[in-house]
């Protein structure tokens, strides 16, 4: 059965999308977000400037995931879909989402000590928990493709040696 080149023109298209909505927001609508929050509490601005580098920094994992997605599946496009390439491509993207998973426990921990009894903090904390176990998620399958993929290659270079 021949693989068609377009046939990931739709979850290259998804992944595409998953990167405009987050662009959106880091770019327009956080920032101005700030920006309110700051002349309503003036005292607690720096806490603004830190959310906002906290999400900045939390995005270069991200895209840097979609990316590596959007290069394996440019590899199933090419029919390199057992290469190292691809490997080397879910390697990265577990590692990603392993590294945004620590930012974000480690953001809803240190919302939880800077807010605990002041103020109402339940859909931050949701927000945060739904994220965590979504990129939980990703982390896993990813991790779980990651040795599949490498079990595989092995296997084929071992039949490549012995024929």
């Amino acid at each position: 059965m021949k693989h068609k080149k377009g046939s990931t023109i739709f979850l290259k298209s998804v992944i595409i999308l998953l990167g405009i909505p987050v662009l959106a927001l880091g770019l327009f609508w956080l920032p101005e977000m700030a920006s309110r929050d700051v002349a309503a509490h003036p005292e607690s601005s720096y806490l603004s400037y830190l959310f906002l580098i906290y999400v900045y920094v939390l995005c270069i994992p991200y895209y840097a995931a979609l990316y590596q997605a959007y290069r394996l599946l440019t590899n199933i496009d090419q029919h390199k879909a057992f290469s190292k390439s691809s490997v080397r491509a879910l390697r990265t993207i577990k590692n990603c989402a392993l590294t945004i998973l620590l930012g974000l426990v480690l953001g809803i921990a240190t919302i939880m000590m800077m807010f605990t009894g002041k103020e109402d903090i339940t859909g931050i904390i949701a927000l945060t928990l739904i994220s965590i176990f979504v990129t939980s998620t990703i982390a896993t399958f990813a991790a779980v493709l990651h040795r599949l993929l490498q079990k595989a290659i092995d296997l084929q270079s071992e039949n490549q040696l012995t024929v």
